[in-house]
């Protein structure tokens, strides 16, 4: 089965190993990255976080993070560390335990979090725990496979491609929930503030459901 769908994905049109993407593959890569970056997910709704209770300013590590973390998860993956985790089904399911348990700790600091300023707010997330988060994140595993599956799956410089795509769209799209919550840091405060953490806090939750399934 999955010989078969690796054939039919070369034979769809993707750049077989060692060639250049043609322009068509190219732009419809950028137009899945962009899609898949912008919509809401566990970075998302962490960045929009950090922006409301900590400002620009000190979330661009975290959107760094982000945006180079998973362009290297993802040719990591494109380079057969994707085939690994299909072929060992507990790995998969014991990273899945790990996803939930670190998420729900993630959750909980951000619904605990005190109003934008204060003390109890806490510190943004860093650079390099935003790229370590990647591999613990069950929409970036979905976004790295289909993306190599979609794309490169001839192996090769195409799989690097996949990766340099995503880090070039990625940080501005990520970056506009930054902003976002930076938007909500100046109109919110003391309980209203407290009111859209719990929020996002559940929101980051409930990103979780499909991979309880």
């Amino acid at each position: 089965m999955r010989r078969d769908l690796r054939k039919d994905c070369v034979t769809a049109g993707q750049t077989p190993q060692g060639e250049p993407m043609t322009p068509d593959i190219l732009l419809a890569l950028i137009s899945f990255a962009f899609v898949t970056s912008v919509t809401p997910g566990p970075n998302n709704l962490m960045l929009m976080a950090s922006g409301m209770n900590f400002g620009w300013r000190a979330s661009v590590p975290h959107a760094l993070g982000v945006s180079w973390g998973f362009a290297v998860m993802a040719i990591v993956t494109g380079l057969g560390l994707g085939a690994v985790l299909m072929a060992l089904p507990w790995l998969m399911g014991a990273l899945k335990l790990m996803a939930v348990a670190y998420m729900l700790w993630l959750a909980w600091k951000i619904a605990m979090a005190g109003a934008p300023g204060e003390a109890k707010a806490g510190r943004p997330m860093g650079f390099v725990a935003a790229a370590a988060f990647q591999w613990v994140n069950p929409k970036a595993w979905a976004m790295a496979l289909g993306a190599n599956a979609s794309y490169a799956a001839g192996g090769g410089w195409a799989v690097v491609w996949v990766g340099l795509i995503f880090a070039l769209v990625n940080l501005p799209t990520v970056s506009l929930w930054v902003l976002a919550g930076e938007r909500l840091r100046g109109i919110l405060s003391g309980p209203w503030a407290r009111a859209v953490n719990i929020g996002l806090a559940l929101a980051l939750v409930a990103s979780m459901l499909p991979v309880l399934r």
